[in-house]
Formats: structure tokens, C-alpha cells, sequence
């Protein structure tokens, strides 16, 4: 039997078990040997639920990472401290797999990726959108050149009444913003990647506390604490790339709109244009034989008799691709500079909104 790759998880919280836990356990060439949490007993319950007879626990990350035998170590702790934690997981010598955002701001983002290029070692970041079906499909359409020139795209990630009440997701002190830095980062990346654009020049952006003081919100997951909700409700930013293309984004956690949809992007081209009508359902539009047209390809693996393609999971696409990346020495789905020039646009939507002015990029 091949060596598999021994994995540590640092933060056992609700990102852990939701995606990264449950698709690394179906990674065959992987074994988790150790978990670490500020709260014990989540690394423990983590521990006997995914890990491997005799894997250890740990409240002190600093003490797994001193494990020489871990090859890989995942990051799922709260947006303040992705960059420190990566930085010396990288310099321990582990390959790093940094759940999204990348970090709370672009200085901090891109000590992890100097630390990388230092190191040797590979670093990712959890965009596992890229891996949906429709976002496949859509980006492989944009590199055959089917939309020619993109110049305009709209990033959105909006929700009717869908604010995290649990862990700090509302506290800007640990996570650096709301909706924006949260859900608007997945839009953002998908936008990016579908243009392979990522030279931005200038940005303007607002944000919005209307909602935070209010009560019987409807939330979905309960009402929150006003006066812990200190992130932003909702965002917008409006972005010029170096050529001239212009991208929107939009993100709320709360918004009075039934029109919502998140992580999804609307792009249009020279050539044809695409828009993710939801999670899944891609249409693709232009003018063949001198008509308009609108296509969506079928997706869902159906179309036979008594067989059914469910059961693709994105997450778990993720879990693979990176684990197949470090076996093979090849490069990841997400790589850390694409993840960087997110993180630079997010920072400067949320400066653009302190100053009222243009935030000016110098890349």
C-alpha cells in the first residue's frame, strides 16, 4: 500500500465538520492524525468521528504543527487568524490548505503567499465553488474563447435573511467584515477566475449597518444580538480592471429582496454571454444565424432511464483535486496570488466605504 498523506486540522469548528472533515474522509490517499481546537472537546469529538486510531488532539496549533510525520495541514479557524496560523504551518514544513477568506486584509494575505514561494510548499485556499459543475463548465466555455472579450460581470451573493448567528461571523474584530469578506468573496473569486483577470485598478465601495439593530428578524438561522452584529449587513463595490473591464459585486447577509442568489456570477463578452441563473443552472447566451439565442447545457447527469448522477459534491471535488495536487507536484485548482488579488479587492471596497473616495490599487 502507497504512503498516504498524513493531515492535521487546526479549528474543529463548523467549516471543519460541514466540508473539510467529511470530504478528506472520502479521500482515499489521505489519513487524519491530528486535531487541534481552543475547545477541547471539539477536537475530540473531531477525533473520533474522522481521524485515525490513536490520532491526537491538541488546543495549542503550534504543538501539532511540531508532528514532523504531518504532510498537510488544513486551516478552519475564524478570518483573524488564517494568516499567522498558514504562515507557520508553511515554515513547519506542511503543505497548507487555508479555508476562505484568504485573510482579514491583503498585507496579512500576502505574507502567506511570500511564505509559500519561501517554503516550497503548496498553499490553497477554500474556493470550492470553482468546483461545481456550472463553474466548470462556464470556465472551460470562457477559455475556448465562446465569450470572447469579457468586459462587464456581476458578482452576487445575496441573501433574503440569512445572517450566521453562530461562532463570530458578526463580530468585524475576528472576522474583518460581514457579508463582503464572508459570501461576496466567493462571488469575487469565481468572476475573477471565469475572466482570468486579475490586474484590478481602482475601486469604489459602500457598505450598510440598516439592518443590524433590528429584532423578530425572520432569520433563518434566529435572531441575531444587535449589539454583536458590528460587521456590515450588506456591501457593494464597484471594480475597473487595468483593461477596462468593469466587475459589480454585490452581498448581503440581509436584504429585502426576493430575487436572491449567492455565489454566482453574470458575465458578458464580446462574443456570447453567461449568467448563473442559481447554484447549478448555467444559461449561455448570443447570436448564431443572425438570431439571439439562450442555452442551458444539462448538468445533472440525467437524461437515461433508472440512472441518476447525483451525489457530486463540491467540497469534495476540492478534497481531491488538492490532495491529487500534492501528490502529483502540480498546481492547485485555487492558487494563492488569484486568492491575494480577491482579498485586495475586498480590502479595497471596505476602504473605498470608510473614505467615500476611489480606492487607487498599486500592483
Amino acid at each position: 500500500m502507497e504512503k498516504k498523506l498524513k493531515v492535521g486540522i487546526i479549528g474543529c469548528g463548523g467549516i471543519a465538520n460541514g466540508k473539510h472533515m467529511p470530504s478528506l474522509k472520502k479521500v482515499a490517499e489521505v489519513e487524519m492524525v491530528a486535531f487541534c481546537d481552543i475547545v477541547e472537546e471539539r477536537a475530540i469529538d473531531a477525533a473520533k468521528k474522522y481521524g485515525v486510531e490513536g490520532a491526537k488532539t491538541y488546543t495549542d496549533y503550534k504543538e501539532l504543527l511540531k508532528d514532523k510525520s504531518i504532510d498537510v495541514v488544513h486551516v478552519c479557524t475564524p478570518n483573524i487568524s488564517h494568516s499567522f496560523i498558514t504562515v507557520d504551518a508553511l515554515e513547519a514544513g506542511k503543505h497548507v490548505m487555508c479555508e476562505k477568506p484568504m485573510a482579514i486584509n491583503a498585507a496579512e494575505a500576502k505574507k502567506m503567499v511570500d511564505a509559500a514561494k519561501k517554503t516550497g510548499k503548496m498553499l490553497t485556499i477554500g474556493y470550492q465553488n470553482r468546483q461545481r459543475k456550472d463553474a466548470k463548465y462556464l470556465k472551460a466555455e470562457a477559455d475556448e474563447g465562446v465569450f470572447g472579450d469579457i468586459y462587464y460581470a456581476k458578482a452576487t451573493a445575496l441573501r433574503r435573511r440569512a445572517v450566521p448567528t453562530w461562532g463570530v461571523f458578526i463580530k468585524e474584530d475576528q472576522q474583518g467584515g460581514g457579508p463582503l469578506i464572508d459570501i461576496g468573496t466567493h462571488a469575487l473569486d469565481l468572476t475573477l477566475w471565469t475572466m482570468n483577470n486579475y490586474k484590478p485598478k481602482y475601486c469604489v465601495g459602500t457598505t450598510y449597518h440598516k439592518l443590524n439593530n433590528q429584532t423578530n428578524t425572520a432569520n433563518v438561522f434566529g435572531d441575531w444580538k444587535p449589539e454583536e452584529f458590528t460587521v456590515e449587513d450588506s456591501a457593494f463595490g464597484f471594480v475597473v480592471m487595468e483593461n477596462g473591464a468593469t466587475i459589480v459585486l454585490e452581498s448581503s447577509w440581509a436584504i429585502n429582496m426576493t430575487d436572491t442568489k449567492e455565489a454566482c456570477t453574470t458575465i458578458c463578452g464580446t462574443k456570447a454571454g453567461a449568467k448563473m441563473i442559481d447554484q447549478g443552472v448555467l444559461e449561455i447566451n448570443g447570436v448564431k444565424h443572425g438570431n439571439m439565442y439562450e442555452t442551458r447545457p444539462n448538468l445533472d447527469g440525467k437524461g437515461v432511464a433508472f440512472y441518476d448522477a447525483g451525489g457530486y459534491n463540491a467540497g469534495e471535488q476540492e478534497a481531491q483535486q488538492w490532495i491529487n495536487a500534492i501528490l502529483t507536484c502540480t498546481q492547485p485548482t485555487v492558487l494563492p496570488e488569484q486568492a491575494y488579488c480577491v482579498t485586495q479587492i475586498l480590502e479595497g471596497i471596505y476602504e473605498s466605504a470608510k473614505t467615500g473616495k476611489p480606492f487607487y490599487f498599486n500592483n
